[in-house]
């Protein structure tokens, strides 16, 4: 019996070549694999790999080259060239081919494989893993090329690598995983139940909206994928009171986040809340201790940094029935340079603070979204109506009675001058949205008459 070994990366490799020794296998290798190899006292015979693509091996296991180490690196195109493994991809796809003869090893996982227990349902689930491992391979070489060769291809290709099964969807009739794209955020759970779908859901919304603000103390309360209440302060402790005043009755079962270390105080304030998930970059030691008396709550410690996120991803894919939508990440920025003032009557500093504030929540809140502020906390947001005056007076009906000179930010535009009376009745001094409507003019005047100033960014953030 025959065997072939060829390991680029060759941590554990001498587990496998061993079993293979005891079994009494003939192995071969290339000149780097076989170095390392006869270094770990095993019997083996160097080969080129265009020799062995002649003959017939009754084990093959090839640990491919990372070719995703080269895709974030400024390399010469004639080294990035010489990289791309063509012999071993060749020698891997024809012994998976020849699976019924050949077993085929393309995954450090399966080191400690029985040789003496192959089944044909094995041997088939190595070739199915083989071919796996050839075609994301080939997938990297075409991203990083396309890449190198300027050229957009009309045809994109999509590589996803599952990390792990989850417990179930958004529904417990729902099965569902977790797959790895392009690269994943630097994170570890440091207590609790595993990440749920809909926990990771709730997760990403609350991290961006706290991204936003990275650069301060501030804290998001996220439920259903729709942010219950947003403040920022001078430190996380009364950033914290600032949302719970904002809505004390949605962060029960929530997810929060904050762009600061959790210390002993908030921890104890955050406990008896029974939450899903808490996100944070950092733990003091007695929070930690804290938090982990509920042992349910999942702590999350992100490590990648908060001014990273926003940017992380490029792009967003969504599975349709007419096929699958994908589309830019909405990453673009406010830039006051482009503010337009609508009205006679300027914001003041703190007003226009609160509306920059309010818009960057409204970017992270279901369409059509409101969100009304104050002294940089949300009082009030309604998400997902139908039309943007209902989504208006349900804000508003949150708000009560701490409206007035709040200030509203929406997603999108005022189509009409109704709007800019029901914010007159509540008290609202200023109003932030894209103004791109026929009525711009008129809804304009009209907020002149009662004294609202009105600023127009023209950027829209619609989020379906």
């Amino acid at each position: 019996m025959k065997a072939y070994i060829s390991a680029s990366n060759k941590e554990n490799i001498e587990l496998l070549a061993k079993n293979l020794q005891d079994k009494k296998y003939e192995i071969f290798a290339p000149k780097e694999t076989y170095k390392y190899l006869k270094e770990k006292n095993i019997n083996v015979i160097e080969s080129s790999i265009k020799k062995a693509l002649d003959d017939n091996f009754d084990v093959v296991a090839i640990n491919l080259n990372s070719f995703e180490e080269y895709l974030d690196k400024n390399i010469d195109e004639q080294t990035l060239i010489e990289n791309i493994n063509i012999e071993e991809i060749a020698l891997l796809r024809a012994s998976a081919k020849n699976y019924e003869n050949t077993i085929v090893i393309s995954s450090d996982k399966d080191y400690n494989i029985d040789l003496d227990d192959i089944t044909l349902e094995k041997r088939q689930e190595l070739a199915l893993s083989a071919f796996l491992t050839t075609s994301k391979y080939d997938f990297l070489v075409n991203k990083k090329l396309s890449k190198e060769f300027k050229i957009k291809n009309n045809e994109q290709a999509y590589y996803f690598n599952k990390l792990q099964n989850l417990r179930y969807g958004e529904n417990p009739h729902q099965s569902a995983s977790l797959y790895s794209y392009k690269k994943e955020l630097d994170w570890n759970l440091l207590n609790g139940k595993e990440m749920s779908y809909n926990n990771f859901l709730d997760a990403t919304v609350a991290l961006e909206i706290v991204a936003e603000f990275f650069d301060v103390s501030a804290i998001a309360v996220v439920k259903h994928s729709n942010p219950c209440a947003v403040a920022l302060a001078a430190n996380i402790e009364q950033a914290f009171d600032k949302t719970l005043d904002s809505d004390p009755i949605s962060p029960f079962k929530s997810t929060i986040a904050t762009t600061k270390e959790i210390t002993l105080s908030l921890a104890k304030k955050l406990r008896p809340m029974n939450l899903e998930v808490i996100i944070a970059p950092s733990y003091n030691s007695e929070a930690l201790e804290e938090l982990k008396k509920n042992k349910n709550l999942r702590i999350l410690k992100i490590n990648t940094p908060l001014c990273e996120i926003l940017k992380f991803q490029d792009e967003e894919i969504k599975l349709t029935p007419f096929g699958a939508l994908i589309q830019e990440k909405n990453n673009k920025d406010l830039d006051i340079k482009t503010f337009k003032v609508m009205t006679k009557k300027k914001p003041e500093q703190s007003e226009l603070e609160d509306m920059i504030f309010a818009h960057k929540v409204a970017k992270h809140a279901k369409s059509n979204a409101i969100v009304v502020a104050k002294d940089l906390r949300t009082i009030g947001i309604c998400t997902g109506q139908p039309n943007r005056i209902d989504a208006l007076e349900v804000a508003l009906n949150r708000v009560c009675d701490s409206n007035k000179e709040a200030v509203v930010a929406t997603d999108g535009t005022l189509e009409t001058a109704e709007s800019i009376l029901i914010m007159a009745q509540n008290r609202i001094s200023s109003v932030i949205q894209v103004a791109k409507s026929a009525k711009d003019a008129e809804i304009a005047k009209i907020a002149d008459k009662y004294n609202i100033s009105m600023i127009s960014t023209g950027i829209r953030h619609y989020k379906h």
